[in-house]
């Protein structure tokens, strides 16, 4: 954590800011080690401060590390800005990104000093994760797959989408998990053309497409992970050519990753070749995202993405192809950059697979 604090330090000097102020659970967990839904981080050169109400006080004195710990009543926004009022900041500096306008104008109303907003102050930080970070977003990955591969390898007709999210999500917990990482996608037959489709109650036939999108968090990092699968037989011709084109665009991106890549020239690499063949108009998102204390951070590999790729960066790779009408087909794995490519953390097999009745 003192590493943490004293690389946000040199950040703020840098953005000619004294102070630095956070509500936001990820930040906190990130700076302070603390997994809890309220607290305050104020650093400055010379202080680390942590603020919360009674309902957290024991739970930081065992989780905090690198801050000084002071329990506060009433509004924490309001105690935050009389804090940094008595600390004689000028200048604080806060992500605008993780601040609502509610917690903004509350710290005004108790500090007449100048709130400044500096984007990715600490997200950039987040970006490159240390040892202990990519090990356990691999625990939670492998985990969570092996849900996956007990849940796929006992499907029965009739069970709803709804059905089996729940079931991923109640073996997260059960195996040691914290929780899931979002809410679990699950999707049959042409529900499958829905990138981020809400599981309903659709029963599984034979002959389904199965779409599964997932992940958990374990030790406050996330996993995430897209498998796509045919049950009882394959739906056709035309659902084999949109998975192997899949595979293929996949495939190649992992092959491409290397340190000092721009992301926008990543995800060229998977668009071109689904746009080349004929499906460009139905891959309409990003190839991936960062994963870390959060499912989706820094860095994005989409078209615009000027960031270039690091060591220690953790992305998901995941092309689709979706027709509407007809069903989709997503494949994603979780890679961690490093200084010759790229470590997949994903184990289960992308070859197209029959689950059988």
């Amino acid at each position: 954590m003192s590493d943490r604090i004293q690389a946000l330090r040199s950040r703020l000097e840098a953005a000619e800011c004294d102070a630095f102020l956070s509500f936001a659970p990820p930040t906190n967990q990130y700076l302070a080690g603390f997994t809890g839904t309220t607290s305050v981080v104020i650093v400055t050169p010379k202080e680390a401060l942590f603020l919360c109400d009674f309902r957290y006080t024991e739970q930081a004195a065992d989780e905090v590390r690198g801050f000084t710990v002071e329990q506060k009543a009433g509004g924490l926004q309001v105690r935050a800005g009389e804090q940094l009022a008595s600390l004689g900041a000028r200048c604080v500096a806060f992500e605008p990104g993780y601040m609502t306008v509610s917690e903004l104008a509350a710290v005004q109303g108790a500090y007449s000093g100048t709130l400044k907003p500096v984007s990715d102050v600490i997200s950039a930080l987040r970006m490159i994760k240390d040892e202990g970070e990519v090990q356990r977003i691999r625990e939670a990955g492998k985990l969570a797959e092996g849900v996956l591969e007990d849940l796929v390898s006992d499907l029965k007709p009739g069970i709803t989408e709804r059905e089996l999210a729940a079931e991923f999500e109640y073996e997260f917990k059960a195996r040691g998990a914290r929780g899931a990482s979002f809410d679990t996608i699950a999707l049959f037959g042409s529900r499958s053309s829905l990138p981020h489709g809400q599981p309903g109650d659709r029963a599984l036939r034979d002959g389904d497409i199965v779409l599964l999108d997932f992940g958990c968090r374990r030790m406050g990092y996330c996993s995430d992970l897209t498998r796509t699968y045919a049950f009882g037989r394959i739906p056709g011709a035309w659902f084999e050519e949109i998975y192997e084109l899949t595979r293929t665009a996949q495939l190649m991106a992992l092959e491409a990753i290397r340190p000092g890549m721009v992301c926008s020239e990543l995800d060229a690499v998977a668009r071109s070749i689904i746009a080349d063949a004929g499906h460009g108009g139905h891959f309409g998102h990003g190839l991936g995202h960062g994963v870390g204390i959060e499912i989706h951070e820094l860095p994005r590999l989409n078209p615009e993405s000027k960031t270039v790729l690091a060591p220690g960066m953790i992305v998901t790779v995941e092309p689709g192809i979706y027709l509407p009408g007809r069903g989709g087909v997503r494949i994603e794995d979780l890679v961690v950059v490093t200084r010759d490519g790229c470590e997949n953390l994903s184990a289960t097999p992308k070859e197209l697979r029959i689950l059988s009745t």
